[in-house]
């Protein structure tokens, strides 16, 4: 894999997203299994792990969406409070639904939001967006008219509008054929600014490794590898397919 040098995150700085002892059951489905992690600012996780591995539920739990059945979530130190609403300030989520109307424009999609935000400059900031994510030229046209790969940029603009400290990301490359998946990419690299942690689920293996700091791969609602990209060597599809294959 031909991945691109780039800094890695100061491991004496204090956690930004942290989670012990992490679990979701659905009944007598355990879906997460005791998960833990620590991730510092700047830092960029991906995981990797076969469908019904139990990562998007991972990833609704660090965002708040689901609550653990045990276990607990912690943001620069504070417990993840559901009764509070200011954390979710410190959040971007870019999911599978998008949360995008169809009815409305790229650029009347972003106004909403950044009203909802209480974003003080709205006009700027959605002028800034849709440009950082090559949108400007179809700002007016209505998301229902976008292509796959239009609709999951704006997707990202709308998760990156408020300028959060972390960003979530549930297979962003699904769907995309590889020019949209290529500009997705440089998008994504451009979070790697050192400001902001980042966790992303995907099955693109190149990409993902690719982008990460750090790496885990999920097998059963639990991390059966983790560490730092750059202990990986030689190709990641095999060193993947022969962990998954020794925790079946």
């Amino acid at each position: 894999v031909s991945v691109p040098v780039h800094r890695e995150a100061d491991e004496k700085a204090p956690p930004v997203l942290q989670a012990q002892g992490l679990v979701r059951e659905y009944g007598s489905v355990i879906a997460v299994d005791e998960i833990d992690l620590s991730l510092a600012k700047g830092e960029f996780l991906t995981i990797f792990g076969p469908n019904g591995a139990g990562k998007t539920s991972l990833l609704a739990l660090l965002a708040g969406a689901l609550r653990p059945s045990r276990g607990q979530v912690w943001l620069r130190g504070e417990p993840l409070d559901f009764g509070e609403v200011e954390w979710r300030r410190r959040i971007g989520v870019l999911s599978h639904q998008g949360f995008l109307y169809g009815h409305l424009s790229a650029e009347e999609n972003l106004r909403f939001y950044g009203q909802l935000f209480g974003l003080s400059d709205v006009d700027n900031v959605v002028r800034d967006k849709l440009q950082h994510l090559g949108l400007q030229e179809r700002a007016a046209s209505l998301v229902r008219d976008l292509s796959h790969g239009m609709r999951q940029r704006l997707a990202l603009a709308r998760a990156l509008l408020h300028d959060p400290d972390i960003v979530l990301l549930d297979e962003p490359y699904t769907g995309l054929d590889p020019s949209a998946a290529l500009v997705l990419q440089g998008v994504l690299s451009d979070l790697r600014d050192g400001r902001r942690t980042v966790v992303m689920v995907t099955h693109n293996l190149s990409e993902g490794v690719a982008l990460a700091t750090t790496v885990a791969i999920m097998n059963r609602g639990r991390f059966v590898w983790q560490g730092k990209r750059a202990e990986l060597e030689g190709d990641f599809g095999q060193f993947y397919h022969s962990v998954i294959e020794g925790h079946g």
